[in-house]
């Protein structure tokens, strides 16, 4: 492997002048420059990206750190954000936690040893304190940490009550929450959104809300459960997608009919909604303008240009599909729910 003392000596020039056209740093004739490329050329000569940041004090790369690969809505948002960083100039180091403490300190280490410019994170467990020690910019998505750390989210609660109260406008009257885990800000949003239209109803009661922790597994035990201990149930209204793909699916297996016998609302707006049968009535974040906000964002703090904003909330938009009937508030004269992509921005 080719290093800068051979470009030199194939140049006939010094280091310090090869560093120099390396470095756009001080002045290089133009009959010279042309020699010291020529001989990178030749020798395939790739500059130690390491040294390189070192020098420059930026490597041009940011780190992206999400808590759950297999939930689609994180590969969708990291596209957003890749695209976003190439056409800014930067490398994306992706990394997955698992919801692991651990492992989210160790992959840390790892993006400061790589002298990342920045981190953008989904964590529901990296504190501010953390963040200071770390002595680089950090932007949050879809959770927050702390008032200080900018943030990129979205309306989760009034997302939540407008999902809740379409399933009303329907004609549902018993509707239930599968909710995401307790620890997560935005699906305790969720949660109080849902509560905040079906709470005080005479029928309502706290076992309505089932624990499916945005797991598809849990999502489909959880409302196996549900709809055992309460049939009077007609409408469900989940905290993301992939846990009311999983409501789906239940329905499917004690031969609940959807949308006829139940409406199935999700949260989160990913592709797979579209995939599913019936295709997924849901309340759809942004995504990929929820990557490209944050890392714009993040850019602008790396580079030190003004920022106008550290905290973006960022509006939900209502999808209808199939897994919701038509709005009729006969509830003897229900349609099936047929395709209906329609939207309504909240």
């Amino acid at each position: 492997m080719a290093t800068i003392r051979d470009v030199a000596k194939q140049a006939g020039v010094s280091v310090a002048t090869v560093s120099r056209v390396l470095n756009s740093n001080g002045y290089v004739n133009n009959e010279t420059k042309k020699k010291v490329d020529e001989a990178i050329r030749q020798l395939n000569y790739k500059p130690n990206a390491v040294a390189r940041s070192l020098y420059k004090k930026t490597s041009k790369t940011i780190g992206l750190i999400v808590p759950d690969i297999v939930n689609p809505f994180f590969p969708e948002l990291a596209r957003a954000v890749e695209d976003t960083a190439h056409k800014k100039g930067y490398n994306v180091f992706f990394c997955n936690t698992d919801e692991n403490v651990e492992k989210e300190e160790h992959y840390l280490e790892i993006l400061l040893q790589k002298y990342v410019d920045g981190v953008i994170v989904a964590s529901n467990t990296l504190t501010a304190e953390k963040v200071k020690e770390l002595n680089i910019p950090v932007v949050s998505i879809d959770r927050k940490i702390t008032a200080e750390i900018p943030t990129v989210v979205v309306k989760n609660k009034e997302g939540a009550q407008k999902a809740t109260s379409y399933l009303k406008e329907i004609g549902c009257e018993r509707i239930a929450h599968l909710r995401g885990p307790h620890h997560i800000d935005n699906a305790n949003e969720r949660a109080d959104g849902y509560l905040e239209e079906v709470g005080s109803a005479p029928w309502f009661q706290s076992s309505y809300i089932a624990d499916g922790n945005y797991v598809m597994k849990t999502a489909i035990q959880a409302t196996v459960e549900l709809l055992e201990r309460h049939p009077e149930i007609d409408g469900i209204f989940a905290a993301n997608d992939v846990m009311a793909i999983g409501a789906v699916k239940a329905a499917h297996r004690i031969g609940k009919m959807v949308p006829e016998e139940l409406a199935i609302i999700g949260f989160d707006g990913i592709s797979m909604a579209e995939a599913t049968t019936p295709e997924l009535t849901t309340i759809a974040q942004p995504i990929y303008d929820m990557g490209t906000a944050v890392t714009d964002l993040l850019v602008k703090l790396i580079e030190k240009k003004p920022v106008e904003r550290t905290f973006l909330e960022l509006k939900v938009e209502l999808i209808e599909r199939e897994s919701t009937r038509k709005q009729n508030n006969n509830k003897g004269g229900r349609e099936h729910g047929a395709k209906d992509h329609s939207s309504r921005q909240y």
